[in-house]
C-alpha cells in the first residue's frame, strides 16, 4: 500500500512539473503560428528595423523599431533606478541590518514586490507625472523618463529580494577568514562577500530587468503612448508590452495588423527568453562557485 501510495504521488508531481512545460510549448506554438503570418505582408527586416508604426494607415507600416527603443530606453532607465536601490537595500538587509530591522524590511520588501503593477501605475500617472512635469517644465509628464522611474520603483523589491538570497549563500566562512587577517567590515564587504555572490547579483539584475521590459500595465499608464523614435527620456513613448495592450482590441481577427501585434510578443518573447537563461546560467555558474551544486 505504502509502494502504492509512493507512485502515486510520484506521477501527481510528475505530471505537475511536465504541465509548465506544456503551457510554455502552448505559448510558443500560438506566438510562431499567429504572428508568421505578417511576413507575408511585411520582409522580417523591414518589419524589425522600420521606423514607422502605422498600422492602420492605408498602405499600413508595420515597423517596430520604435516600439523596440521605447522598450529599450525605459528599460535601461529602469535600471539606472532599481540596481542601485535594489542592491543596496540587500546589503543593508544582510550585512548591516540588526536583527529587528531585517525583521521588519524583509517583510516589506516581499509586500512591496507583490503590489499589483497597476497599482505602481496609478501611482506614476497620479503623482510622479505631474510633480516631473512641474519640476522640469515639461509639455506632458506622461514620457520615458517617468515610465523608467516608476518601472525602477516597482523592479527594486525583485533586485533587492533575489541579491540579499545570494549575499545570504556566501558561507560565514569566507567572512570570517577575511576578519582573521585583518580586514574591517567593509573591506570583507568589498572584496569578499560581493565578489562571492556577484554571479547571483547579476542574476537578480537580470531578473529585473526582464520584469522591467515586460512590464504592461504601468508602461501603458505612464509612457505617453507616442510610437516615434525616441530623441530623449523626455518624450512620449509607446514601448512593445503597451502596443499590444492598447491595440489587440481593436485589431480585426486574422488582419495584418492582429498578427503583427502577435509578431511583437514574439519578440518580446524572444527578449524576455533570452534574458531568463542567461539568468540561470550565471545562477547555476554561482552555486557551482560556492560549491552548492550545479
Amino acid at each position: 500500500m505504502a509502494k502504492l501510495k509512493e507512485k502515486a504521488y510520484r506521477w501527481i508531481f510528475t505530471v505537475l512539473a511536465f504541465s509548465s512545460l506544456i503551457f510554455l510549448v502552448g505559448i510558443i506554438i500560438v506566438l510562431f503560428k499567429e504572428g508568421l503570418p505578417v511576413f507575408k505582408e511585411v520582409k522580417p527586416a523591414d518589419f524589425i528595423f522600420g521606423k514607422a508604426w502605422y498600422p492602420t494607415f492605408d498602405p499600413p507600416e508595420f515597423g517596430i523599431l520604435p516600439l523596440i527603443l521605447a522598450s529599450f530606453w525605459v528599460t535601461v532607465g529602469a535600471m539606472f533606478v532599481c540596481v542601485p536601490l535594489g542592491v543596496g537595500s540587500a546589503l543593508y538587509l544582510n550585512e548591516l541590518a540588526g536583527h529587528r530591522q531585517r525583521a521588519v524590511l524583509k517583510p516589506l520588501v516581499e509586500i512591496l514586490a507583490s503590489i499589483p503593477s497597476v497599482v505602481y501605475g496609478f501611482f506614476g500617472m497620479m503623482m510622479i507625472a505631474p510633480f516631473l512635469q512641474n519640476l522640469l517644465h515639461l509639455p506632458t509628464g506622461l514620457c520615458a523618463f517617468t515610465a523608467s522611474l516608476t518601472l525602477g520603483i516597482m523592479a527594486t523589491p525583485t533586485v533587492c529580494s533575489i541579491a540579499e538570497d545570494a549575499l545570504s549563500y556566501v558561507p560565514k566562512s569566507f567572512r570570517e577568514a577575511s576578519f582573521a587577517v585583518g580586514a574591517n567590515r567593509w573591506q570583507t564587504l568589498v572584496n569578499v562577500v560581493i565578489p562571492a555572490a556577484g554571479s547571483g547579483i547579476s542574476t537578480a539584475i537580470i531578473l529585473g530587468m526582464s520584469r522591467a521590459i515586460g512590464e504592461t500595465m504601468t508602461v501603458l499608464m505612464v509612457a505617453g503612448g507616442a510610437a516615434v523614435i525616441p530623441h530623449s527620456f523626455f518624450e512620449p513613448v509607446r514601448p512593445m508590452t503597451s502596443a499590444i495592450a492598447a491595440e489587440m482590441g481593436e485589431a480585426p481577427m486574422g488582419s495584418a495588423h492582429y498578427h503583427s501585434l502577435f509578431a511583437i510578443a514574439l519578440v518580446l518573447f524572444l527578449i524576455t527568453f533570452v534574458f531568463n537563461i542567461v539568468a540561470e546560467l550565471i545562477s547555476r555558474r554561482f552555486r557551482i562557485k560556492l560549491g552548492l551544486g550545479g
